[in-house]
C-alpha cells in the first residue's frame, strides 16, 4: 500500500486569497460604518433616553444662555462622589457641556484625592471647614461657587414613631439648573447688584453666626450676586444711597425716628425695592413702619399665628399653602417653617383706582390656625407674607424704577438656625430675585422633582421585619427541606 508523498493543503491558494480579501473588505466596511456614525453624531447630535428618570432636558432659557456664551468656563466639582446627589449634578453639568463646548468639567473628590483637593483649596482660597461639596464656576478669573446643599429643596416629613413626633428633611426638588444658569448669567454680567441692610433698631447682625444671627442670610444673598452692606440709621443728612438696588429691614425691635420714616417713605415713592421682615418682638412696640405699609395696602396684625396641626415645636408654623405669584411659583412642592409669625393681610379698598399698588398675599397658614392673643377670631387661614408692586403712571419714570415691596410676618425663619430648614432659603432666593426684577432667575427654569424610593417603618414594624427575615424565611426553607426528606425517605 503506497503512502502519498505530500498531504494536500486544506485550501487552494485562490481560495485563501478570496478569504483574505473578504476579511479585509468586511473590516473596511465596519470601520467605514463606525466613522460615518461618529461623523453623523458629531454633526447632528440628538440624545435619547431609555428612562424618564435618567432624562436631563435643559430648558429653552438655559439653552439660549449657553448658545450666547463665547468665553471659556471651567467648572470644578469639588465633591464627595458618594453624595446622593452627585450623579444628578454630574449629569446636569454634562448637558451644559454638550450644549456649549466652551465649558469644561473637572471632578475633585476631596475625600479620596487629598492631593488634588489641596490644589483646589489653594487656587480658590478655601479655608473654612464648611468649604466642601462645592460647584465652582471659573470664567477667566471671575469665580462663582455654590454649595451642594443649596441645590436641593427639602420639606419636613413626619417619620413613623410610636413614642414621639419625629420629622426628617425629605428632598423634593432639585434646583441645579436654575442656580447654574444664574451663575453663568452673573459671569457674563460681573457687576453685582447692591443691597443695604439697615441697622440701629435691634436688627440682627450679618456677622453673627449664632442661631438667630444673619450670617447665612448674607451668604445666601451673596450667592444671588447681591453685595450686601450695613446701612447706619437714616438720621441727619444720611439717606438711602442712590445705588441701593434693595433695602432690607429685618426684625426691627424699636421705634424709628420720624425723619427715618420720611426717608424710607420717600425711597419707596421713588420706586425703591424693600424686603421687610417683622417678628413677634415688635408686638409690644410699633416700629412706625406699619402706617407706611397701610398706605401701600398692607396691614401687619399685632398678633401671632398658632397652628397645632402644622407644627414641629409648638411655636413654629409649617406653611404648605401658597398664593399665585412669581415669588412662590416654584415653591408649590415645598414647605416653609416659620416661628410665631404675624399675619400680613391685604387691605381691601372699595373702588380702588387703577393706579393703586397691586398687593398679593403669598403664603398662608392652614385653615385650622388661630391667633394667639385674640381668641374671638375663629380658626381660618391667615396670610403670613405679601408682595406689593407699584407701576408708575404712563409717561412718568421713577428715579429707581417700579416700586416693589415684600412684607413677611417672621424674620427668625431666615436666621442661621432655620434658613436651611424646609424651603426657607428658596423663599429668600425667589423674593430677592423678584424684588430685583430678574425674571430669568424665576421663570422658565423650575426645580426638577426628586423621586425618592424610601420605605418608612415604625420600630415595631422593623422588629417584625427582622424576625421575618432572620427567623420565618430560613425556618420556612428548613421546613420545606424536611418535608422533601420525608417524602424521599418513603
Amino acid at each position: 500500500m503506497s503512502n502519498p508523498s505530500k498531504s494536500r493543503p486544506s485550501f487552494s491558494p485562490a481560495r485563501r486569497w478570496r478569504i483574505g480579501f473578504d476579511m479585509v473588505l468586511r473590516t473596511a466596511l465596519v470601520l467605514a460604518v463606525i466613522v460615518m456614525v461618529n461623523f453623523i453624531g458629531a454633526k447632528f447630535s440628538h440624545r435619547f433616553y431609555l428612562s424618564s428618570q435618567t432624562r436631563v432636558a435643559l430648558s429653552p432659557r438655559t439653552l439660549s444662555v449657553l448658545h450666547s456664551m463665547t468665553n471659556s468656563v471651567k467648572v470644578t466639582l469639588y465633591f464627595d462622589r458618594k453624595d446622593e446627589f452627585f450623579p444628578d449634578i454630574m449629569a446636569l453639568l454634562n448637558e451644559y457641556r454638550a450644549a456649549n463646548k466652551n465649558i469644561s468639567i473637572r471632578v475633585v473628590d476631596f475625600v479620596r484625592d487629598p492631593g488634588e483637593a489641596e490644589k483646589v483649596k489653594a487656587q480658590y482660597k478655601l479655608g473654612s471647614a464648611n468649604d466642601k461639596d462645592l460647584v465652582i464656576f471659573d470664567c477667566e478669573g471671575r469665580v462663582k461657587m455654590m454649595g451642594g446643599e443649596a441645590l436641593t429643596q427639602y420639606t419636613l416629613e413626619q417619620v413613623p414613631n410610636e413614642k414621639e413626633r419625629e420629622f426628617r428633611r425629605k428632598p423634593v426638588a432639585f434646583s441645579g439648573e436654575k442656580i447654574f444658569t444664574a451663575m453663568l448669567l452673573s459671569l457674563q454680567n460681573p457687576q453685582p447688584l447692591k443691597g443695604y441692610f439697615l441697622q440701629g433698631h435691634g436688627e440682627p447682625s450679618l456677622e453673627d453666626n449664632g442661631n438667630f444671627g444673619y450670617l447665612k442670610f448674607g451668604a445666601a444673598l451673596e450667592q444671588n450676586y447681591i453685595t450686601l452692606t450695613n446701612l447706619e440709621p437714616l438720621v441727619g443728612d444720611r439717606a438711602v444711597p442712590m445705588d441701593c438696588n434693595l433695602l432690607i429691614i429685618a426684625a426691627p425691635a424699636s421705634k424709628f425716628e420720624e425723619v427715618e420714616l420720611q426717608k424710607i417713605d420717600q425711597y419707596l415713592t421713588q420706586g425703591g425695592r424693600l424686603l421687610l421682615l417683622f417678628n413677634y418682638a415688635s408686638l409690644e412696640h410699633a416700629t412706625g413702619l406699619e402706617p407706611i405699609l397701610q398706605r401701600w395696602g398692607v396691614n401687619v396684625v399685632a398678633d401671632t399665628v398658632k397652628d397645632p396641626e402644622s407644627t414641629v415645636t409648638g411655636q413654629d408654623v409649617v406653611v404648605r399653602q401658597f398664593g399665585q405669584h412669581p415669588v412662590v411659583g416654584s415653591l408649590g412642592q415645598l414647605s416653609l417653617q416659620m416661628v410665631l409669625p404675624r399675619p400680613v393681610e391685604k387691605i381691601t379698598v372699595a373702588n380702588a383706582p387703577a393706579s393703586a399698588p397691586q398687593v398679593t398675599e403669598l403664603i398662608f397658614s392652614s385653615p385650622t390656625s388661630t391667633l394667639a392673643n385674640d381668641r374671638s377670631v375663629p380658626p381660618r387661614r391667615h396670610p403670613l407674607a405679601a408682595a406689593v408692586e407699584q407701576k408708575p403712571a404712563a409717561g412718568v419714570a421713577n428715579a429707581r424704577g417700579n416700586g416693589r415691596i415684600i412684607v413677611v410676618g417672621d424674620s427668625i425663619f431666615l436666621g442661621n438656625y432655620y434658613i436651611e430648614g424646609a424651603g426657607n432659603r428658596d423663599f429668600l432666593n425667589s423674593a430677592a430675585n423678584w424684588l430685583l426684577d430678574r425674571p430669568q432667575l424665576l421663570e422658565g427654569i423650575g426645580p426638577k422633582p426628586v423621586t425618592e424610593f424610601r420605605l418608612l417603618l415604625t420600630q415595631q414594624q422593623k422588629k417584625q421585619l427582622r424576625w421575618l427575615l432572620l427567623g420565618a424565611l430560613p425556618g420556612g426553607v428548613l421546613f420545606l427541606g424536611w418535608l422533601v426528606w420525608l417524602v424521599r425517605r418513603k
